[in-house]
Parts: C-alpha cells; sequence; structure tokens
C-alpha cells in the first residue's frame, strides 16, 4: 500500500526508496546539519517530504554525480538547500554567472532545462 504524496516516511520506508541502509541515512543526519528528521518516543525517524526531497538530493549528489561528503556539503551551502530541495534530485545545477563566463551560456542552459521540462510536462 503506497502512502499519499506528503506523507511523512520512517527511516526504513526512506532507505528502501532509495536502495540504501539505514545506517547511511543516520551518518547523513551527522554530516549534514541541514538534515533533521522527527523524532519521537524510542528515536524513530519521521522523514517530512522537505527531508525526504533533501536526503534524495545528497544521494544524488554522493552516488550520482559523484561528490564527496564535503563536497556535496558545500554544494548545499552554496546552493542553498532550500532551493535544491524544492527542485528535486533531478533537477540540474545551476551555475553562477561567474563560472559560466557569459550570460549567454547561462541562457542556453535554461533553454535546455525549459525543453526538458516540455518534454516531461507532454508524456
Amino acid at each position: 500500500m503506497a502512502k499519499v504524496e506528503g506523507a511523512f516516511l520512517t527511516i526504513s520506508e526512506l532507505s528502501g526508496e532509495l536502495g540504501l541502509p539505514q545506517h547511511i541515512l543516520r551518518y547523513w543526519e551527522t554530516r549534514f546539519p541541514q538534515l533533521r528528521p522527527l523524532q519521537r518516543s524510542g528515536n524513530r525517524r519521521y522523514y517530512r517530504p522537505a527531508d525526504v526531497a533533501l536526503v534524495r538530493r545528497i544521494n544524488h549528489l554522493l552516488n550520482v554525480e559523484g561528490f564527496t561528503v564535503r563536497g556535496a556539503q558545500k554544494a548545499l551551502a552554496e546552493n542553498g538547500v532550500a532551493a535544491d530541495a524544492r527542485s528535486g534530485p533531478d533537477a540540474p545545477t545551476q551555475p553562477s554567472t561567474a563560472a559560466t563566463g557569459t550570460s549567454g551560456a547561462l541562457l542556453h542552459r535554461l533553454q535546455a532545462i525549459r525543453a526538458t521540462l516540455a518534454r516531461a510536462i507532454g508524456e
């Protein structure tokens, strides 16, 4: 039985969804101060939708993009966790204008993102 979108997830549900052991999620709580799931009696963890989005973003940074823990911490601090949590793990990272060199490169990247979103809506 699937939970409703936006429902709190337990650590076992989240670890099963991501294919990660529970101890990894507990470890991430010690390394990423932004990640603070609710803890009820018996130290049961309940991940809110924002926590789930953050865990997915951390997982994406570490296991897909190949960041180290320190690099992922820095990326989350630089890009802002709130923006990353809303955009989700599949959202491309947005380069700064200093990193792209020109505003034309940024415009091209934004147009590519728009095209990807248009394809997703059409499916």
